[in-house]
């Protein structure tokens, strides 16, 4: 099998590279050039000087996946696509594209006959190793067609993926695990706070978050990550109380707005979020960044 894949970054590059090990053959097309030439180099990824070049080296049923920025520069590309597809081929996007416009995406391309897929993938840097869940929005058939896709990206082929619904679920259901993920951030960075905060135990936060590792019931892949962090620098002196959001938990706050369900954990996790964009002072927020960078590689902001 032989798939195309545009935007090689961080996940879309992994992917490319978990796929190809497992035995499904990838295009490759970026706008970076070295890019290309690394996955070429290492993990023998078919190389491709443009979107046309890469759909060019394709044959029978075309599957193309996107692991590109949500918004704009998606669907511009599912646009360009268009005319270089034909009946029956697959789009994927596997971004963090909101769901609405994922529905948006799939009723357009259906008056072409061009299958669609949204793709919630999650597993961020440590997809490679450990794979990818992976939260699928497509027609029946659509989700056979790319299913031998999901299953190489997955922890292994019976688990860690699922196709949820019709299009647009995709993107839906990770879009609420997103918020999920924000409020268990934040509960840890609270704790973690309390326990740096009480001065006179000088209570040691990266032997408590590896002991809460074994036999706790607040053990998790954050917590995991989080001790893991922690053991080389439990001041985080250097790092900037500062805390991106990507977008996808201010969707899952205007859902619940939208469905009249309080969602107050998840509402709230946001809202300090957008207080450590403020400039504001303090050991949770650094914990969070820590956090978002050891899952998903995300930039940590330094001090100065």
């Amino acid at each position: 099998m032989k798939i195309a894949m545009l935007g090689l970054g961080k996940m879309g590059g992994n992917m490319s590279a978990r796929l190809i090990r497992n035995g499904i053959s990838v295009v490759g097309y970026d706008n970076h050039a070295d890019t290309i030439k690394n996955l070429e180099s290492s993990e023998n990824l078919i190389p491709s000087s443009s979107v046309e070049d890469a759909l060019s080296k394709l044959e029978g049923q075309k599957i193309v996946w996107m692991m590109l920025p949500a918004g704009e520069v998606t669907k511009k590309q599912i646009a360009d696509l268009i005319p270089l597809l034909s009946e029956g081929d697959i789009i994927v996007d596997g971004g963090n594209s909101n769901f609405k416009q994922s529905v948006k995406m799939g009723r357009m391309l259906e008056e072409y006959n061009i299958g669609f897929m949204d793709c919630g993938t999650s597993g961020g840097v440590w997809g490679l190793d450990n794979g990818y869940c992976l939260m699928v929005g497509a027609s029946p058939e659509v989700a056979k067609a790319v299913e031998p896709v999901l299953r190489a990206l997955a922890p292994t082929p019976q688990t860690g993926w699922l196709h949820v619904g019709p299009v647009g679920s995709g993107h839906f259901t990770k879009m609420i695990h997103n918020g999920i993920e924000y409020g268990m951030m934040e509960s840890f960075a609270e704790g973690l706070e309390l326990l740096k905060g009480r001065e006179e135990f000088n209570i040691d936060v990266a032997n408590v978050t590896e002991l809460w590792r074994h036999g706790s019931v607040v053990r998790s892949w954050l917590l995991d990550l989080t001790a893991e962090a922690l053991k080389s620098d439990q001041g985080l002196e250097e790092i900037a109380p500062f805390v991106a959001d990507s977008g996808e938990g201010r969707w899952t706050a205007v859902e619940a707005i939208e469905q009249g369900i309080p969602a107050p954990v998840l509402t709230q996790a946001l809202q300090v979020r957008f207080r450590s964009q403020e400039r504001s002072k303090g050991y949770g927020y650094k914990i969070l960044s820590i956090m978002r960078n050891a899952f998903g590689g995300h930039i940590m902001k330094k001090k100065g």
